[in-house]
């Protein structure tokens, strides 16, 4: 295992795995089967997140660029599976808490990713042209 998946995988997932749990044990909110359900969403958007980040490799960024077209695995059917999952993450955490405001937060985040796999999605049929056409016609979001 070289030291990029080390730090693109295994840290993400380990504080994630941490984060979540640590919310569930001691963060505030009622501990009821609401409770139970946001952490099951929580480890699903955390293992979405983890798979989608090791799909993409060393074509992840930050920054909207166009290294390579990746279609395979979780990306032959979702375009923006990172983004999908942190929303799980987030709808875990906000029902792990018990705090109803957390949703405004989450639909502004709906509507920052939005725009963030509108930018990505111009730069790469800039790049990739009908390729990326064809890929999008096939997948969702």
């Amino acid at each position: 295992m070289d030291r990029g998946t080390i730090w693109r995988i295994w840290l993400p997932l380990i504080g994630g795995l941490i984060a979540a749990i640590e919310i569930f044990r001691s963060g505030p909110g009622p501990h009821g089967p609401l409770r139970m359900v946001g952490l099951f969403l929580a480890f699903v958007g955390l293992a979405g997140v983890i798979l989608s980040r090791y799909t993409l490799g060393r074509s992840f960024s930050v920054t909207a660029k166009a290294t390579a077209l990746v279609t395979t695995g979780i990306y032959s059917r979702i375009r923006n599976p990172i983004y999908l999952s942190g929303m799980f993450f987030i709808l875990g955490a906000i029902l792990m808490l018990g705090r109803p405001e957390g949703f405004i937060i989450m639909l502004v985040l709906i509507v920052v990713q939005i725009a963030r796999a509108r930018r990505e999605a111009a730069v790469l049929e800039a790049k990739f042209s009908d390729e990326y056409r064809e890929y999008r016609k096939r997948t969702w979001f």
